[in-house]
């Protein structure tokens, strides 16, 4: 189906629980990529509590592209994530200084993944905070749709103004050309979608609840108490599943003609 992009133009607006909560609410089989430059693996540290060790996913990858086995090598390096029977992760960077050496892979491991979508898997990328040394500038341009996160509050917008000629361009230049948005955290405090569009010239996508309680389930693996579908973030990354789907969709009827044989 797709490849679709998560970042952030400024610190800790829940790139990382956003990805890991979509990939557990999402409706067909999805890989979890973890692009984030900073390194260390966040998921494994949080959502699989330290349990699993940060392989070294991304070296093999790297080999195996040299060896033109890039292809072969993927499958056999994604994790289950646990909580789903279809989602599965690939662990990023195990440091800054590794992800340095990685920036020649991005773009072949994002063609690579895209064919995944033969088989009916989809892709999500974590791909961390904008502006850091070795940011895997190819993603973007390949992603089916790019999502910006973001804080409802005046740091963040800030951050975010800085940054949001270069997110059009990353959609408008994407391969797919199905585009880009906005994911606002924490609506209304203080500001509200459209306020936030008004100032960025970027659609907000969906809206996801200040919910640190159920946020710390996909950032810290803390366990889910049994209301927690009920909780407003696991109802709002049901509703992001649904609009990204509604957003590719819409795109895929707009890039494809129409058939000559059902033309009136």
């Amino acid at each position: 189906m797709a490849l679709i992009l998560l970042a952030s133009a400024s610190g800790s607006p829940g790139v990382t629980t956003c990805a890991v909560g979509l990939a557990l609410a999402w409706p067909r089989p999805v890989v979890l990529l973890e692009a984030d430059p900073t390194g260390g693996s966040s998921v494994l540290a949080g959502y699989f509590q330290g349990w699993t060790q940060p392989n070294d996913a991304m070296v093999e990858l790297v080999m195996a592209s040299r060896a033109n086995r890039l292809g072969e090598a993927l499958p056999q390096l994604l994790e289950p994530l646990p909580g789903s029977t279809a989602a599965r992760l690939l662990s990023g960077p195990r440091s800054h200084a590794q992800a340095r050496s990685l920036m020649d892979i991005w773009e072949p491991l994002a063609f690579e993944l895209k064919a995944l979508d033969r088989g009916g898997q989809d892709v999500i990328v974590d791909a961390g905070r904008l502006g850091l040394t070795s940011w895997p500038t190819s993603l973007p341009r390949m992603a089916d749709l790019s999502l910006l996160l973001l804080r409802a509050d005046l740091p963040s917008l800030a951050a975010a103004r800085q940054w949001a000629e270069t997110w059009r361009s990353y959609g408008q230049a994407a391969d797919s050309g199905q585009g880009h948005g906005l994911v606002l955290v924490g609506p209304n405090r203080p500001y509200g979608p459209n306020e936030i569009t008004k100032v960025l010239g970027l659609p907000v996508l969906e809206k996801l609840s200040w919910d640190p309680p159920a946020a710390a389930v996909f950032s810290r693996g803390d366990r889910p108490g049994r209301r927690h579908r009920r909780r407003p973030l696991a109802r709002d990354l049901g509703r992001l599943a649904e609009a990204i789907g509604r957003r590719l969709a819409e795109s895929k009827d707009i890039l494809t003609p129409p058939d000559p044989e059902e033309a009136p």
